[in-house]
């Protein structure tokens, strides 16, 4: 095998074209380089989805010394579906293989003595595509109880029994467990509310902000109301629907849409449905059988063994697919999804999608999107969700019937692993190309780009870590190396394709580790003003160039250390050929803590003569003979745009 060489890649369009996800019934022209002097039996494409698998012999297309190339022309299925290819060769009447690498990465792959990793290739429904006001959006998530107190005198609205207020807005967040079984015992509220949004609404237009997502606030005993009581029903610590419609509309006068979080994989035990602690006045299924409710519910022991998300007996799972369950969450005419659009919501973020059947998220898509075309449906995915297996079953979010989109936590944990020193720059780089070839173009640009929520470590505290290792000198402050590191994690989180999610406090420079930590309130008066003001400039940036959101975008990586990627909109259409005028930014960051870099950059057919740097004005490059001459410090950040 030695004297063989073999070559696909995935991300050239000579191996491979058209590049990425494609429709169905759309043609894709494969290739496959063969480079030995033994003789060639046959060359076959191997196809394959999760139920059947095809041999496919390839065309010889052309031999040059003793290279040979072989081609095949497929059309992709009728039906949306994820399909995936290697290649079976016969050399000297021996078989070999070439797959996709171990990291499944696509680009260039590896031969195989048997059992090759496969490439993928994301078929989806032709002419999908995902509302536009999205993708040129900026999105702000608000923990409602830990965000501000709106009410005159600072009191608390309506708080509910047997819970601990605390004394001062700014105590540090605790739970209060019983010490054997570590059952919360009594849950937690500084008074956030909805009428402190609205107080804010102006701080968020300020900022920049789009979109307000916010975490659940139906009805609930928590502070965190994951564990739902009455869907149809705000949580009255937080207010009421009146004043709920109130925000939505003030909201709508400053350009800002509300995304509520859909809990539909489970209830809570203190609820309308299940009602075990008798607090509502209706029968719910653990108080009788002859309940409307029970069907809804799993018990394998009645009352008290039932199933319940990840053993938590406060959160008894739901048979989604009830018939009375699907009505009242999406299909009756005042269903849940119809009863929230109505009062202006513009879309949701599905709670634990991995949980939801594809049954029960399609439809969800398909009603929500009948009563309102723009609306938005973002599923909480941690992975990549174009072939994720959950439960055994591959899912069918971006095959364009149910999700729009999905949480982007692989953008954190790529950009954390490249600070880490995890990884270099051509592996970051490769790990979002991955995503770019398996993701449709409308799916990738409506991804919501995170790096803090309220079920990870405050990204603050996480780069104060990590600045330890980046300190060279006794001298070195730690506050400086953090709020560098912070650079490069934002300026790329809010110029990266997608849609950037601010969570609450982020821009304040709050800290804490995993929940409780991560969800203390917002320091007014006290915020990091060098971070805040960073945040602001970013978002006002992002917002003022159209290149940023939905210009085309191609990645570069130099030495271990430095990245960065073009964005750009030529021949005056952007990536969804939607007219705007033409531009073109350049971003470039170095993680390197003592070395500097003096970087060379093809600038071939673009028309224009010098680049400045949006975040130091003074900072102004020529570009010469089609070649950009760069310079940048240590742990730096630039963001070029051209003039």
């Amino acid at each position: 095998m030695s004297s063989i060489s073999i070559l696909h890649n995935s991300w050239d369009s000579f191996f491979r074209y058209p590049f990425g996800a494609i429709e169905c019934e759309q043609n894709i022209f494969l290739r496959i380089e063969i480079s030995t002097n033994s003789y060639i039996n046959n060359v076959s494409l191997v196809l394959f989805d999760d139920f059947n698998k095809n041999y496919y012999p390839m065309n010889f297309e052309f031999k040059e010394n003793d290279k040979t190339v072989f081609n095949f022309n497929l059309k992709s299925p009728a039906n949306p579906s994820l399909l995936f290819y290697y290649f079976e060769v016969w050399i000297d009447n021996k078989a070999i293989y070439y797959g996709n690498n171990s990291l499944l990465s696509g680009g260039k792959g590896d031969l195989y003595e048997s059992s090759p990793l496969p490439y993928q290739i994301t078929v989806f429904e032709k002419g999908y595509a995902t509302p536009n006001w999205f993708k040129n959006s900026t999105i702000y998530q608000i923990f409602v109880d830990r965000f501000f107190n709106g009410t005159d005198d600072n009191s608390i609205l309506n708080p509910k029994k047997n819970t601990f207020i605390y004394g001062n807005w700014y105590d540090e967040p605790m739970y209060i467990r019983n010490p054997e079984t570590n059952e919360i015992l009594r849950w937690d509220f500084y008074g956030g509310n909805l009428k402190g949004v609205l107080k804010k609404l102006d701080y968020l237009k300020n900022l920049g902000i789009n979109i307000i997502y916010f975490n659940p606030i139906f009805e609930a005993r928590s502070n965190h109301k994951y564990d739902t009581g009455n869907y149809k029903k705000i949580d009255s610590m937080f207010g009421d629907e009146a004043l709920f419609k109130l925000l939505v509309k003030e909201a709508s006068l400053r350009g800002i849409n509300i995304i509520l979080d859909g809990v539909f994989s489970h209830t809570g035990s203190d609820s309308l449905y299940f009602n075990k602690y008798d607090n509502y006045d209706s029968l719910g299924a653990y108080q009788s059988k002859d309940s409307k409710y029970y069907s809804w519910y799993n018990f394998k022991n009645y009352p008290n063994d039932y199933e319940s998300w990840w053993g938590v007996s406060d959160l008894p799972n739901v048979n989604e697919l009830n018939e009375d369950y699907l009505n009242y969450i999406i299909k009756d005419e005042d269903s849940v999804i119809n009863h929230w659009v109505k009062a202006g919501v513009k879309g949701w973020r599905l709670d634990v999608a991995d949980e939801l059947p594809d049954e029960f998220i399609k439809e969800l898509k398909k009603v929500s999107s009948n009563a309102n075309s723009d609306s938005i449906v973002i599923g909480e995915v941690w992975e990549d969700a174009s072939n994720k297996i959950s439960y055994s079953k591959r899912r069918q979010y971006f095959l364009g019937k149910e999700l729009d989109s999905v949480t982007n936590y692989l953008i954190r944990d790529n950009l954390l692993n490249f600070l880490w020193n995890n990884i270099n720059a051509e592996t970051l780089s490769n790990k979002f190309m991955s995503l770019y070839e398996n993701y449709p173009r409308h799916n990738f640009y409506s991804l919501v780009n995170l790096i803090g929520s309220h079920d990870v470590e405050r990204i603050y505290t996480l780069l104060k870590q990590t600045a330890n290792n980046y300190m060279v000198n006794s001298s070195d402050n730690l506050d400086d190396i953090c709020f560098k590191l912070l650079k490069i994690m934002t300026l790329i989180q809010f110029t990266f394709p997608g849609v950037p999610l601010l969570y609450y406090g982020d821009e304040a420079g709050l800290e804490g580790l995993k929940d409780p930590y991560n969800r203390a309130t917002y320091p007014w008066g006290f915020e990091n003003k060098e971070i805040l003001n960073w945040y602001k400039n970013l978002i006002h940036i992002r917002n003022d160039n159209k290149a940023l959101r939905t210009g085309k975008w191609k990645q570069m990586y130099f030495y271990d250390n430095v990245y960065g990627y073009f964005r750009y909109i030529d021949n005056n259409t952007d990536e969804f050929n939607i007219s705007c005028e033409n531009s073109f930014c350049l971003i470039i960051v170095n993680k390197n803590p003592t070395k500097d870099y003096n970087i060379k950059i093809s600038m071939n057919n673009l028309n224009y003569s010098f680049l400045t740097n949006l975040l130091n004005n003074s900072d102004k490059i020529e570009i010469l003979n089609n070649e950009l001459n760069l310079h940048i410090e240590p742990l730096d950040v630039k963001l070029y745009i051209a003039n």
